[in-house]
């Protein structure tokens, strides 16, 4: 390595991206282009270091593998950046292992950060989880010990475990303090405020996510209008995708202990303004299918007027109520980072078709909560952040607690 690529990479190690500039700019062979294109994304040019590191991963030859698996993590920290999830993840995890196996292990713990933060961006938790369980912060250096415990505060809050999201954060903001770096800090400061914001409601009351997580601990019959959920003690019935079932449930949990009327939960479920027989014998059906599928943990009985919910055990009842009502809630969540996303990555992290997106995008656009910007496969859509109160509980694929 000669003297000018060396005094480019301790730039880049203090974060000086331009000094590292000056060093390289001039410059197109392979690790040149490397150091550019880091230098790059710390300067917020995304688009262009993502093909400065892909211009070098192709000029590192066949006996150079580990520097091309350093682009290749790279590449994939530049496309989190950008909401990109078109690679496949084997890409990352192959280059991982070829660190991991060359004894690089910075830069595949690098990789391993990078995957696990993808994975906790689409919901996929169970996958980060493991991806983050073998890392050890202590004895880090200060950035990635930051990182990884803001990965592992992170994968806390999104399960409700809150002291376990604290001793991260505390973790993560000694090791942001030793790196210097002003933006990390925030970012900290910005995950600790999440404590201490709304995060959901019970009634007219406003819960913390601590208080949140006491509440689904305390053995009452809650129903969760954030993750569309029954809880109940250690048991959790998933009704996401059943929601006429659950609309009937909400509403019946949202009377008690009082009944509700059959019309008005024929209005509420099938969203019919007048009700009819063949109608009322839907609703029969329906609240038989809701009867089977809470049998243990509650029962739905009629009454001269409608339905009532009773609770087993004597339990009492909640509707925990999201911050943000209405089907974009989840869209607004994701959005609510600031960081420009696609169609297609939105659609991949909710788990829904790009149409049902689109169409999603198109009300909230007329409403006036979110903008797009470029045009056709360049547009990106972007919201103003959220303030008052926090959406973890709206982000897609929240553990079910178990």
């Amino acid at each position: 390595m000669d003297s000018l690529i060396s005094a480019a990479a301790r730039a880049l190690a203090t974060g000086d991206a331009l000094l590292a500039l000056k060093h390289v700019a001039l410059r197109s062979d392979p690790p040149a282009l490397a150091l550019r294109g880091i230098a790059m994304a710390q300067v917020g040019e995304l688009a262009r270091s993502r093909e400065l590191l892909r211009q070098a991963a192709r000029g590192f030859g066949a006996q150079e593998a580990t520097a091309r698996a350093r682009c290749v993590v790279a590449e994939a920290e530049v496309a989190l950046a950008l909401r990109d999830f078109a690679d496949p993840p084997r890409t990352l995890a192959d280059a991982m292992a070829t660190l991991e196996a060359r004894g690089d292990r910075a830069n595949a713990l690098q990789a391993r950060l990078v995957a696990a933060r993808r994975w906790l961006l689409l919901g996929r938790l169970d996958d980060a989880a493991a991806l983050l369980a073998p890392v050890d912060t202590q004895g880090l250096p200060p950035l990635p010990a930051a990182v990884a415990a803001l990965a592992t505060a992170e994968l806390a809050l999104r399960s409700l475990r809150i002291a376990d999201a604290q001793a991260a954060l505390a973790r993560a903001e000694d090791a942001a303090g030793r790196t210097g770096i002003a933006a990390l800090q925030a970012e900290v400061a910005q995950a600790q405020g999440l404590l201490g914001q709304p995060a959901a409601r019970v009634g007219g009351a406003e819960l913390r996510l601590h208080e949140v997580a006491a509440l689904l601990d305390s053995g009452a019959l809650v129903v969760d209008a954030c993750r569309h959920g029954l809880r109940a003690g250690g048991a959790w019935l998933p009704l996401a995708r059943r929601p006429i079932l659950f609309t009937l449930l909400r509403a019946l949990a949202e009377a008690w202990p009082g009944d509700v009327g059959r019309d008005a939960l024929i209005a509420r479920a099938f969203r019919l303004r007048e009700a009819d027989d063949t109608h009322r014998a839907r609703l029969r059906v329906e609240l038989g299918r809701l009867r089977a599928l809470v049998a243990g943990l509650a029962d739905i009985d009629a009454t001269p007027r409608g339905f009532v919910l009773k609770p087993a055990q004597g339990r009492d009842v909640a509707v925990l109520a999201p911050p943000v009502e209405g089907g974009a809630g989840e869209l607004l969540a994701l959005l609510a980072d600031g960081a420009a996303w696609s169609t297609s990555a939105l659609a991949l992290a909710l788990g829904a078709s790009q149409r049902t997106v689109q169409r999603e995008l198109a009300e909230l656009e007329a409403a006036g909560r979110v903008r797009a910007i470029g045009q056709t496969r360049s547009r990106r859509w972007l919201a103003m952040p959220l303030t008052g109160f926090t959406t973890i509980l709206l982000l897609p694929a929240a553990l079910p607690l178990a």
